[in-house]
């Protein structure tokens, strides 16, 4: 037994209230559990794995080809509803009464119903095999006591309710995914399946179990490409890895073997798109807020200051959202060193060496590259912290159309020459953020390589300078929106790097910067810059709280 060590316990019931623990009075110690229904207080993380609450249904019922068009925006056919959750259930579907479509039991079915319940002591639509005479597949609908096929009706929806029960998990999770029915997961503790590696942004949506009462403006909000683009990921992820007991055991051996071997794990693309082209995903059409389980790949552009560059690495690689680094190395003349040289970190590094010395090198679509969001960063900014970092990646989520990052600066129009300016004192405006420490979407890397407008893509290089401000200028000019500005740290000077080390450090450098602003700006015929009053900060970070009950405690000094 060894403890439970190297041990794995399967358990898909699913536990009872009130920490749903999902295995038996057993002393598991090490074992990795397999359990349906984890409660996010039980579950532990990066070691447990999260799996669905299997149904008969799935086997025993064909399903048809899911239609196209939907009657019914909800359908709620769980029986084992709290008697709360049914009673908001109820005048809902008065006040909408073609949009819900609630099921209960029927009266000629309580009778077999309850001898059942009797006999193995659980609700009913989590009896997975019925003795024979108890049939449990028709349903009526409240109020008017219609009778339905179950699960067949899951097809009318839209989208599905699937809520807390006696039991945290629910098989009707998977019974609507097969019938291609949207989840509403309204289970506040509940860890979905494989959370860790399917990305249910895509897949579900959740609502807390206070807010019952808003469902239905909440799913109408919800725009007809975001339900052709969800519906396609559900029979995509189902297919893959929910439709049979063994699809789901094989999911589990795969998620454990990339733990063993990380090394070799797949992407977050290999888990959540695959190969089915029906799934897409178009980068200027994002979710309300980016996947966080992605992460971000660090982009470090460096010469050849070494000490600032492994400083770098090594606070780099204690970002929790970091998944990895690639090092373009620009100098021609001089090899990097031996990869043993490099710092011993927990996190994937790769060395690139470039065909010339150019910026643009930070911005270019590396193949290395599979997160959505990167962070562009210099060799020389050592002074930034984790949590720093860690926010300003969980600031791009919520913003993954724009530049999030930390210096910034604006631009101003002076009178006296009729020409813009740039402008690099403190102020309450911003209309860019510099790319020596930012984030963006691996898209406008794509566009800054292939369709930079004009010639400004070959200017900047010749000049080296002003890639920074022509990337602000490229998003700004699409998305017509500015750029955010990350915590209140001002100061980006490397103390450890010496000044003529740095390109800003030239005398002429400002000036250089303003004719960039004017020459970009004649090139787009417009100014595509946006200014903005506004700075994101983590909830109470100045407040008088103790630090330790802050998720972003060490955010820095101006």
């Amino acid at each position: 037994w060894e403890n439970g060590e190297n041990h794995l316990i399967f358990n898909f019931l699913p536990g009872n209230k009130p920490d749903y623990s999902t295995v038996l009075d057993v002393n598991t110690d090490r074992a990795i559990i397999v359990g349906g229904g984890f409660d996010s207080w039980t579950f532990r993380t990066d070691f447990d794995v999260s799996v669905p609450v299997y149904s008969a249904a799935l086997d025993e019922y064909r399903w048809p080809d899911p239609p196209i068009d939907r009657t019914v925006l909800l359908v709620a056919a769980q029986l084992n509803l709290f008697p709360r959750q049914f009673r908001i259930l109820q005048e809902l579907t008065y006040d909408y009464p073609n949009e819900i479509l609630l099921l209960q039991r029927c009266p000629t079915t309580t009778a077999k119903v309850d001898e059942l319940l009797d006999l193995v002591g659980q609700p009913a639509d989590e009896v997975h095999r019925p003795p024979a005479g108890c049939t449990l597949d028709i349903r009526c609908n409240f109020p008017h006591g219609n009778e339905h096929e179950y699960p067949a009706i899951l097809t009318t929806g839209t989208f599905c309710l699937v809520a807390r029960g006696v039991r945290l998990g629910q098989p009707i999770l998977l019974e609507a995914m097969a019938a291609g029915c949207i989840p509403v997961v309204m289970a506040d503790n509940y860890v979905l399946p494989f959370a860790d590696l399917l990305d249910w942004e895509l897949l579900a949506v959740r609502i807390h179990e206070v807010n019952l009462h808003t469902i239905v403006p909440v799913l109408r909000a919800i725009s007809a490409e975001r339900i052709a683009e969800m519906q396609a990921q559900i029979r995509s992820v189902y297919n893959r890895y929910f439709a049979s007991l063994d699809r789901i055991v094989l999911t589990v051996l795969e998620q454990l073997n990339d733990r063993i071997f990380p090394h070799q794990s797949r992407s977050y693309l290999h888990w959540n798109i695959g190969q089915d082209t029906r799934v897409t995903q178009n980068p200027l059409f994002l979710p309300l807020i980016a996947p966080k389980a992605q992460g971000f790949t660090a982009v470090i552009l460096t010469y050849d200051r070494l000490e600032s560059l492994y400083i770098l690495i090594q606070k780099l690689a204690t970002v929790p959202s970091l998944q990895k680094m690639l090092v373009v190395w620009n100098n021609q003349r001089k090899a990097p060193p031996h990869p043993s040289l490099f710092p011993k970190i927990g996190k994937p590094l790769k060395i690139i060496k470039t065909a010339a010395n150019r910026l643009s090198n930070r911005f270019y679509p590396y193949e290395e590259i599979e997160t959505e969001a990167i962070l562009t960063i210099d060799d020389d900014i050592v002074m930034l912290t984790a949590d720093e970092l860690d926010f300003g990646y969980e600031v791009w989520r919520e913003y993954p159309d724009r530049i999030v990052g930390f210096p910034s600066r604006t631009h101003v129009w002076d009178n006296a020459t009729g020409r813009w300016r740039y402008e690099s004192e403190w102020t309450n405006q911003i209309s860019m953020v510099l790319t020596g420490a930012a984030f963006h979407h691996k898209y406008w890397s794509y566009l800054y390589t292939h369709a930079m407008p004009g010639n400004i893509k070959e200017w900047v290089d010749e000049h080296m300078n002003c890639e920074d401000i022509a990337m602000n200028f490229l998003v700004s000019n699409i998305t017509n929106k500015p750029p955010i500005k990350v915590a209140p740290r001002k100061k980006f000077k490397c103390p450890e790097c010496t000044n003529n080390e740095m390109l800003s450090a030239d005398l002429n450098h400002m000036t250089e910067r303003s004719a960039c602003i004017n020459r970009f700006a004649e090139i787009y015929g417009t100014m595509p810059l946006r200014t903005i009053e506004f700075r994101a900060d983590p909830v109470l970070f100045k407040d008088n709280f103790p630090e330790k009950l802050k998720r972003f405690n060490d955010i820095g000094s101006l």
